[in-house]
Formats: structure tokens, C-alpha cells, sequence
């Protein structure tokens, strides 16, 4: 998440007025993405900021996964207590249950979070978010998954949370301006990662509104539908997660719905949760979902 006022940086900032916002990685699963639920009904996170021991950290959070060779491995922002600057870190499991962390595989002079990676014609991808430099930064795995180097700028601007995916022959990209924040939904689309991108007729796709426009993790294709998820940021910064199923998608049209039993994730009386939740990666694993997720709590 972009390091302001709304968000993860700021939240762990102490006032007088304000707790610290501790946010935390889990794994869900179950049959729908309407009917997730916590791996063992664990109380405790997979993964905090206790985990970390190649930076001091303040919290993890953003998390998304792959698989490669029957190893999942999770790449998430580690806020740097002495910086205040989201860095990529990185856990691994055979299972998707056990997490062992593992490093920070990628920092910059600027913030960077949501660290979007992907899979393409045998190699490996990472789009953070990184609005403080001005731009979408394309990043390629020189020795996967611990070293990254930057390709290009795929996009100018101070852009946040962009997720991209592969439908229909195209390469599509939503993505959110810093600001106004948590208010707009943009869209894009390019024959290649690289681009050019081109920005979609109907785009801005949604505007000045808090409770659908912020991205809210990996947008997925199930059964041929893409799937995008969002932030409701009412009342605040946080508070759940939407599913919406996009009905129509060209390169002159656009059409979404939202899931029944949406919002699919919200706050839970798991301690690590009990303020809310913003984020999640599900991957369909022998007919279940299985989901990175994070939440938060006050401290």
C-alpha cells in the first residue's frame, strides 16, 4: 500500500489520538470464494512481523504467491521500522500451511508494496507498487526468486495496486491514482507486458468511490470470468474485502457484478484480524481455494 495517510505506513505511526495498525499474512481456504475461511481455524497469523529477521519490521502485509516445482512462495511489503519504507520480502511452503520466512529479496530508495508477481512463458514477473517513484516498474527474475531486476517503466504516474492479467488475447491492467485516495478505478490494456498500455475508453471505470475502486489483490480468471477484487474503505482504511465478476470485458466495453456473498472477507475474532482485512491471492488447488490473505489489528 501507498505510504500515507490511509494506509499501512501511516497506520502504525503512534498519535495521541491513534493506536498502532499491526497488519499480519494468513491462508484461507475453502470450496467458494464466498465461503473462506481461516486454514484450522487458526488464531495466530502464518506470518508477522516477528518473522522477520533481515530488517526490523513493523508489519507484513500485501501478500501474493506462486508455484514453481511444487513449492509456493509468497512475496509481501516488510515495513522497515528505521525507514518507514515498504521492502518485498519473501516466505516459502511445500504445503501452503507451514511458512518459513525467508528474506528481503528487493528494495528500493522509495516505498514499494503489493508486489504483484506472475508467471510468463518461463519466466518470472514483479509489478510492486511503487507510486513514489511516479511510475509502474516492470521488474524480471535474473535467479528466481531471490534476485529482481528492473525491466522498464510500463506506465508514468503515481499509480497504486496494479494488477494485471491475461483474458481474451490481451493483457489488461486495473490500477488506482494515489489520489484522490481509494476513489478511482482505472483501466488499461496492451498486447504485451511491456506496452505500450493504452487506457480504456470507459476508464475511469469508477469514480469517487470509497467502498469498490481500491484494488484489493491478484484479479484471477475462473472458469473463463475474470474476477476482480476490491477495498471497501468504509468506514475506514481496511474494514473488508468485495468480489465482483466481470461481465463483459473489450477493448470498448466493460460490465461487472459482485459475487453473492460479497464481501468475502471482512474482520474476524481472530485477534490478528479483529480490525479488518484488505488483501487476497486465491489459487484453485485440487477443486478448493486456497488464499493468502491479510488483516489487522490495533496494538
Amino acid at each position: 500500500m501507498q505510504a500515507h495517510h490511509s494506509n499501512h505506513a501511516d497506520q502504525s505511526k503512534p498519535t495521541p489520538s491513534q493506536r498502532v495498525a499491526i497488519w499480519s499474512i494468513s491462508m484461507f481456504t475453502g470450496p467458494a470464494l464466498s465461503n473462506l475461511k481461516p486454514l484450522h481455524d487458526r488464531s495466530v497469523p502464518i506470518l508477522s512481523a516477528k518473522n522477520v529477521d533481515d530488517a526490523t519490521a513493523l508489519f507484513v502485509a500485501d501478500p501474493f504467491m506462486i508455484n514453481v516445482a511444487a513449492v509456493w512462495y509468497m512475496f509481501f511489503e516488510v515495513l522497515n521500522a528505521d525507514t518507514r519504507k515498504g521492502e518485498i520480502g519473501l516466505a516459502t511452503s511445500k504445503n501452503g500451511l507451514d511458512w518459513s520466512y525467508d528474506q528481503i529479496v528487493l528494495s528500493e530508495p522509495f516505498h514499494l508494496s503489493y508486489p504483484y508477481v506472475f508467471h510468463v512463458d518461463g519466466e518470472y514477473f514483479l509489478i510492486p507498487e511503487s507510486y513514489q517513484a511516479n511510475s509502474i516498474r516492470l521488474y524480471r527474475a535474473s535467479s528466481f526468486p531471490t534476485k529482481w531486476l528492473f525491466i522498464k517503466n510500463i506506465l508514468d504516474g503515481p499509480w497504486v495496486d496494479s494488477s494485471l492479467f491475461w483474458f481474451d488475447g490481451m493483457w489488461w491492467m486495473f490500477s488506482n491514482p494515489a489520489f484522490p485516495e481509494n476513489q478511482i478505478l482505472e483501466l488499461f490494456y496492451a498486447s504485451e507486458i511491456t506496452g505500450p498500455w493504452h487506457r480504456h475508453p470507459r476508464s475511469p471505470l469508477i469514480t469517487g468511490n470509497i467502498r469498490l475502486a481500491r484494488l484489493g489483490g491478484r484479479t484471477i480468471v475462473h472458469r473463463n470470468v475474470p474476477i476482480r477484487f476490491a477495498q471497501n474503505c468504509a468506514p475506514h482504511y481496511g474494514t473488508a474485502v468485495r468480489a465482483f465478476d466481470i461481465t463483459c470485458l473489450t477493448t470498448v466495453d466493460y460490465m461487472e457484478r459482485e459475487l453473492n456473498g460479497s464481501p468475502i472477507l471482512r474482520a474476524g475474532h481472530e485477534g490478528w484480524r479483529q480490525s479488518g482485512m484488505h488483501h487476497i491471492d486465491p489459487h484453485l488447488v485440487n477443486g478448493n481455494w486456497l488464499a493468502c490473505v491479510d488483516g489487522w489489528r490495533f496494538d
